[in-house]
């Protein structure tokens, strides 16, 4: 690795927006480690853009399970010592649009665990090799589903709460960080991805776009902030 390349970890890179930040962040001239639950996928992932002669490879890293995070920052911290952008996207949609107390719990319950609880854990995991260099940029990838204003309307509440989750932890890490390491959530938009179907007006690439700038801001810009297209949305 060239030393002179910043470090950046993209969860759930194998797909989607993911793929998208993952290839965009090493065009751009990072060294981009891509996380993925499932290492097959992840390889496969990562071949693609290796034929792009792109500085990439794969670390398998689930977000639902702390052992997980746990080994994959060992290997990272133990090859590459240190991750200066962490991109928390893995995320899932498992509502129906259900009312939130006629759902099953366990909806509920695994949307928190990887929505809410895996960006907790992985956070806590890599931001120790962030204060190890003083520095850091960490994008939580939201939605518009997690403002309070939603909170007023029935359905994908499961969601819902766990992305105004999201917005909090967000705004709370903020306030605990120091030196030059920020932290922000950013709305893609409605993306066409296995998540956000065909019919989305929004491409990968687009989505990319709208978050990839909080990655290289200065010690001026912002953190603990919610964001869309580039501007601050008010919590």
């Amino acid at each position: 690795m060239s030393h002179d390349k910043q470090v950046a970890l993209v969860t759930g890179g194998n797909r989607g927006i993911g793929y998208e930040l993952v290839k965009q962040l090493a065009l751009n001239g990072f060294k981009v480690i891509l996380a993925s639950r499932d290492p097959g996928m992840g390889n496969e992932a990562v071949q693609k853009l290796k034929e792009l002669n792109l500085d990439v490879s794969c670390v398998k890293l689930d977000v639902a399970n702390q052992e997980s995070i746990h080994q994959a920052a060992v290997a990272i911290n133990e090859k590459y010592g240190r991750v200066d952008v962490l991109i928390n996207n893995a995320g899932v949609y498992l509502d129906e649009n259900e009312k939130l107390l006629v759902m099953d719990p366990c909806i509920l319950e695994k949307t928190m665990a990887t929505n809410f609880f895996g960006v907790y854990h992985v956070i806590r995991s890599f931001i120790p090799l962030m204060e190890k260099h003083g520095f850091g940029r960490i994008i939580n990838v939201s939605s518009e589903y997690g403002e309070m204003s939603e909170m007023s309307y029935p359905g994908v509440g499961a969601y819902k709460l766990s992305k105004f989750a999201l917005n909090g932890l967000t705004r709370l890490v903020a306030a605990e960080i120091k030196e030059d390491i920020k932290i922000n959530a950013v709305d893609p938009g409605w993306v066409s991805s296995d998540m956000g179907g065909p019919s989305a007006p929004r491409t990968p690439k687009q989505a990319a776009e709208s978050i990839l700038w909080l990655a290289t801001i200065g010690p001026e810009g912002p953190s603990g902030g919610f964001f869309k297209d580039g501007k601050q949305i008010p919590w």
